[in-house]
């Protein structure tokens, strides 16, 4: 308002300002950095050896269902009421999601089917199995038939064998890890969810530490405009002083200018003066002494001997030249010069440089002026700057804070007992769950501890030429053990693949519907979908925090802000429940120290920079006609030579015609005066060129008249723009000075306030920033999803499943092989005997026994076979 009021102003008064207004320094002000505790948490996990059995299993999953994240999928499922009616399901979309979602699950549910499949037919296949045997069939029979590749399929047997046992061993070395994995991981989750507690904690502790910290900085604020307007008051008049000097110094200097050439046009005035005397006295001894030259010559051209006719043409030409024997320059018929020096006289008797000075110390004294009306500013600014101080201790009162910060602590406190005192009870569970996943473990490994007792016995214990029937005990003992492996594996195999399709199935879609979009933050979109978990909400955070649904804060823009460690403030878009701009708002001061500026009234009409004896001193001077002076004629006197023609050439030239009369006296008279006249060159011409008096008149005599001629041309226009610029600077003093103060006073207010400018925008950026930076919160979420849920307990469930699921697969090969192998090992109640001379196979048949040998028949009765049969 100030600026246009003295842009008005001056446009009024015919002022113009062409330089910008002085610039006011700010210096940056050092607030520090806001104090911040340091966080314990890493919220990441780094399995270590395991994670090579993560990876594997997660490539596997994305074999079963490499799909992306169905985000549509699930919110229209989420959306979507089932159950309320019977009808529901059989509504077209029902039916269209159930599609979509079972197109999605195909992957599980292909693998879900195939483990069910095993599930329901494993132990119907083993009752067939055991009753077949038991009628002596499906290898149940006590018979071994001799064949020529006998050794070669017992070795292939016992080599499948081995390599199914290692894999089902591997298996189940998979499970144990992945077991003791996850009972690891919950047993040191305990520092992990302390860690988080304790981090909680120094996020409560320090926000009141930063919010004291960010009200503490107002003193240095505070302080550095005090230390300012400690100054105001004689800078404020420095700064005026400048301002207007950037029209009154022009002006003053011009009279000044002003009063310098009149004081050097009186000074060429005289120098013209005495030059011209100087140099018209010896033009008037040369034009003298050259009449006298040329009456002397005409007198005796006049004797009779000029008249013969031998010296008629020679004294006739002597005669015509004598009107070229006179001076050239006639300084006599120049201007007089005497009235203007007379008039210059009368101007210098008012000593116009004295009153400039006097101008001048008056101005100088506008400072003091200054500082002598605006002495109430100092205080008032200083008033506002406590109320400013007040104001913002009282608003930071007025948020609850503490309140809401000493509720939050006690809701930290209760949850870390109820964690703790739970967390004997995690434990304890996951005791019975290890406990139970030992079971399942120990149930593939006793498996496998048969096979491979079964593989070592029958291997060790195998003699090559001991036959079916007389087999060592150790081999048979091989062979039992591989039939126990097989019994345990009908026994155990369907309920440890029930086991691993709930697991699968769990683990899974856990995996994939909540561990992966958790990562790429899909999870969050699909949080963040409008009217998904409140039908009135459009936003459920906006709406849960703030009860206005319709604030765009998302799950998804907190938990990113939280995760950059920015402030609760921003995280929470808390200025919609509390407006920062409106607390840290300094217009109000601004405006009230703007209309106690504007009231000021500053009068500096004492101020007078030429009084009325300089502005007629300058008239005079205007009047003195100095530009009437013909300057041209001096100029063309000055540039004139002394004589009208060379005296030593018309000297020669007469000597030249007295050679042309006869000898005598006329001749000799002749060349008499030719020698005056070279005398009166050499004593009278060269002087006035050559000698330093008179070169140095004419010299001062031409650089006068041009000086003057430069001072004189326009007089009348220089004189009166320097009258004009005097008065428009005092007009500027006497109308417009309260004007310039109050602009001065309003911009270098606005250079102590802009410290509180920059005071309010450091803390406006500290709370969104720095104030109870919100990283805790995001490692809370990290930790209970991604490392918690889906690092320590997925990841290991799954590791677990997918060890057993491929323990129990492989226990329909090693069911085969031991079988196949088996009975290269157990000792047989009868074998194939041919006699030498029965080797024909109907006479075998009349042995009725179909070609093979039984030791009843021969009344040989195998005491070891016998009792081995008993007890089997």
């Amino acid at each position: 308002m100030a600026l246009k009021l003295y842009i008005v102003m001056m446009l009024l008064c015919g002022s113009t300002v062409s330089e910008k207004s002085l610039s006011y320094s700010i210096a940056p002000l050092d607030f520090g950095y806001v104090p911040t505790g340091s966080y314990d948490t890493n919220a990441y996990h780094e399995p270590g050896p395991i994670g090579l059995l993560f990876h594997l299993v997660q490539g596997f999953l994305y074999i079963v269902q490499p799909n992306a994240f169905p985000q549509d999928l699930v919110k229209r499922i989420a959306q979507q009421k089932f159950g309320e009616a019977r009808n529901d399901y059989q509504k077209p979309e029902n039916v269209v999601l159930t599609l979509q979602t079972i197109h999605y699950e195909v992957g599980f549910i292909v693998a879900a089917s195939l483990g069910l499949i095993f599930f329901f037919l494993m132990p119907l296949v083993g009752l067939c199995f055991c009753m077949c045997r038991c009628c002596d069939n499906c290898g149940g029979e006590m018979h071994q038939r001799h064949k020529k590749n006998a050794d070669c399929q017992r070795g292939s047997f016992a080599t499948s064998l081995f390599v199914t046992t290692m894999m089902i061993s591997l298996g189940v070395l998979c499970a144990f890890a992945a077991n003791q994995n996850l009972t690891d991981q919950i047993r040191g989750s305990k520092k992990l969810v302390q860690s988080n507690f304790k981090d909680l904690k120094t996020l409560l502790a320090d926000t009141p530490l930063q919010i004291d910290y960010l009200l503490g900085k107002f003193n240095i604020t505070k302080e550095k405009a005090l230390a300012e307007l400690s100054n105001v008051v004689p800078l404020l008049g420095e700064r005026v002083h400048d301002q207007l000097g950037k029209e009154v110094r022009p002006a003053l200097d011009g009279v000044l200018n002003m009063a310098g050439a009149i004081k050097e046009t009186k000074e060429a005035l005289e120098n013209i003066s005495v030059s011209v005397e100087v140099l018209q006295e010896a033009m008037d001894r040369l034009h003298e002494n050259l009449t006298d030259a040329k009456i002397q010559l005409n007198t005796t051209l006049s004797d009779p001997a000029c008249f013969t006719n031998v010296a008629l043409i020679p004294c006739n030409k002597i005669k015509s030249s004598l009107s070229q024997l006179r001076v050239n320059a006639n300084f006599s018929s120049l201007p007089d010069l005497n009235h203007h020096l007379g008039k210059l006289n009368n101007v210098l008797k008012t000593d116009l440089s004295n009153l400039v000075q006097k101008g001048y110390a008056a101005f100088n004294n506008t400072p003091k002026m200054v500082q002598n009306q605006t002495k109430n500013i100092e205080e008032d600014v200083k008033n506002v700057l406590d109320s400013i101080g007040t104001n913002i201790t009282i608003f930071s009162k007025m948020i609850p804070v503490n309140q809401v910060l000493s509720n939050l602590t006690f809701f930290l406190a209760q949850s870390e007992i109820y964690v703790r005192d739970f967390y004997p009870v995690i434990e304890q569970y996951d005791f019975y769950r290890w406990l139970g996943s030992l079971v399942l473990c120990c149930m593939v490994t006793l498996i496998a501890v048969f096979y491979f007792l079964g593989l070592l016995f029958g291997s060790c214990g195998f003699d090559q030429h001991a036959s079916p029937t007389t087999r060592g005990c150790i081999s048979n003992t091989g062979g039992n053990f591989l039939m126990a492996g097989v019994g345990f594996s009908f026994l155990f195999s369907w309920l440890l693949m029930l086991i691993v399709i709930v697991t699968f199935l769990a683990g899974g879609n856990v995996e994939k519907l909540v561990c992966e979009p958790f990562q790429d933050r899909s999870l969050f979109k699909v949080l963040d979908t409008p009217y998904l978990l409140n039908s009135q909400w459009k936003n459920y955070l906006s709406g849960a925090l703030y009860h206005n649904a319709n604030i765009n804060l998302t799950f998804e823009k907190v938990y990113s802000d939280c995760k950059e460690n920015k402030g609760v403030f921003t995280a929470l878009q808390i200025d919609n429940l509390f407006n920062l701009n409106e607390f840290l708002n300094i217009s109000m001061y601004v405006d009230e120290i703007s209309d106690r500026i504007e009231m000021m009234n500053i009068n500096l009409r004492n101020i007078v920079l030429l009084d009325q004896r300089g502005r007629k001193n300058l008239e005079d001077f205007r009047a003195t006609g100095i530009d009437s002076i013909d300057f041209d004629a001096f100029l063309s006197e000055t540039g004139k030579t002394s004589t009208k023609v060379d005296l030593l050439a018309y000297a020669n030239e007469l000597e030249g015609n007295a050679d042309m009369l006869p000898k005598g006296a006329l001749g000799n008279a002749l060349k008499g005066h030719a020698n005056s006249i070279r005398m009166i060159h050499i004593q009278q011409v060269v002087p006035m060129e050559q000698t330093m008096k008179y070169v140095k008149a004419r010299g001062i005599l031409n650089q006068s008249i041009k000086l003057l001629e430069r001072t004189s041309f326009d007089i009348e226009e220089k004189v009166r723009d320097v009258i004009s610029s005097i008065d428009a600077a005092q007009t500027l003093i006497n109308n417009n000075a309260s004007a310039v103060i109050k602009q001065e006073s309003k911009k270098f207010i606005d250079t102590v306030l802009s410290y509180f400018v920059q005071y309010v925008q450091w803390v406006k950026d500290s709370i969104a920033l720095d104030v109870a930076g919100c990283k805790p919160v995001a490692n809370v979420v990290d930790t209970a999803v991604d490392v918690f849920l889906c690092s320590y307990i997925i990841d290991s469930v799954n590791s677990f499943w997918f060890g057993l699921g491929g323990s129990t697969i492989f226990l329909i090969p090693g069911i085969i092989f031991a079988i196949k192998l088996a009975k290269f090992y157990r000792r047989m109640e009868t074998e194939d005997v041919y006699d030498d001379v029965e080797t024909v196979p109907m006479k075998n048949m009349e042995n009725g026994n179909y070609g093979y040998h039984n030791e009843y028949l021969y009344g040989i009765r195998n005491p070891i076979m016998t009792s081995a049969m008993e007890q089997w």
